[in-house]
């Protein structure tokens, strides 16, 4: 109600609505109206009352807030319910308590912030308040528990279209779940699986995205190797313009695969991929080797050529570098 609330407001953005037409619009009293008007103001945004004329909106807030992405937001699925924190250990934690109590599949979690923000093999993820995109999605799947990996590169394609999108900047994925521009990291994506033998109760795909960190915010150990959309861009990023975009592509790429399979995701994986072609170092917990990455598999993993023989590698606790 509130979303529809502002949709209404922002169509009279010259001018003031009153009350009572909100009230006739939405078919709610002028009490709630009131209510709902009092909550928007809680949450940061400024809108001026006037006893005769009635509401108009002044300014947003810069957070991405349920109620600016509902009256933006052109999905079916992802996106409907979403669960909004300034601060969470882990969006992808949250989620997940989310889908073991049964939500509804496309449930977002956002935050703000990040306490404890988690990539692949346990790594860390630098998450400040208000300058990043921190997400997860729950998704249900009618796919095999052995087709999973293969999300996260859907994951990472949608993610690619949707930065291309709002912004223009060209990026390169990493295999199997790291964005770049110019060598380094935009995005990282951490997508978790809840299953039976042959049954997929629920994924968790995780979406960690640079939006407008400051190249000398990043901490020390990570300056080097990590940017942002604001860094490569010149100029600060729309987060609520990015947030929507995401969800737009993902739903799309996540119908399509639905649908058709993967086929359609990994063509177009191959064509923004930043290893193929790529000499690389692939470090595991029992051996190490340096070979060329040449494509990836039906099921995802990259093959990398070692000498006379193409190795298999498949995404764990492995971890790949470009040389």
């Amino acid at each position: 109600m509130r979303a529809r609330i502002l949709q209404l407001l922002r169509q009279n953005e010259d001018g003031y609505l009153s009350g009572e037409a909100i009230s006739e619009k939405l078919a709610i009293s002028r009490t709630a109206v009131w209510k709902h008007i009092r909550a928007l103001k809680e949450a940061g945004y400024q809108i001026e009352a006037h006893p005769r004329c009635g509401y108009s909106l002044q300014q947003a807030p810069d957070k991405l807030l349920p109620e600016e992405i509902y009256s933006r937001l052109n999905a079916s699925t992802l996106g409907k319910k979403i669960h909004y924190f300034s601060k969470v250990t882990s969006t992808n934690t949250e989620a997940k308590k989310l889908a073991e109590s049964g939500c509804q599949e496309g449930t977002v979690v956002l935050a703000e912030e990040q306490e404890n923000g988690r990539g692949r093999i346990s790594r860390g993820w630098f998450s400040p308040p208000g300058q990043g995109i921190w997400l997860s999605v729950v998704l249900r799947p009618a796919l095999s528990p052995y087709e999973i990996s293969k999300c996260t590169l859907m994951a990472a394609v949608a993610v690619y279209k949707a930065i291309l999108r709002v912004t223009g900047i060209k990026c390169g994925i990493k295999w199997p779940n790291d964005i770049l521009y110019q060598g380094k990291k935009l995005v990282g994506i951490l997508t978790e699986l809840n299953a039976e033998v042959d049954a997929v109760n629920y994924i968790v795909i995780g979406i960690g995205i640079n939006v407008n960190i400051a190249a000398e915010d990043f901490p020390s150990e990570i300056k080097s190797i990590a940017t942002s959309l604001a860094v490569a861009a010149g100029e600060s990023v729309s987060r609520l313009e990015l947030v929507c975009a995401v969800l737009e592509e993902l739903e799309k790429s996540y119908q399509a695969v639905l649908q058709q399979g993967f086929g359609e995701v990994l063509t177009e994986w191959r064509s923004y991929s930043a290893t193929l072609g790529k000499e690389v170092s692939v470090i595991g917990a029992n051996e190490s080797y340096v070979g060329k990455a040449l494509d990836i598999a039906e099921d995802g993993a990259l093959l990398v050529q070692v000498a006379d023989k193409i190795e298999r590698v498949v995404a764990g606790d492995i971890s790949i570098r470009t040389i």
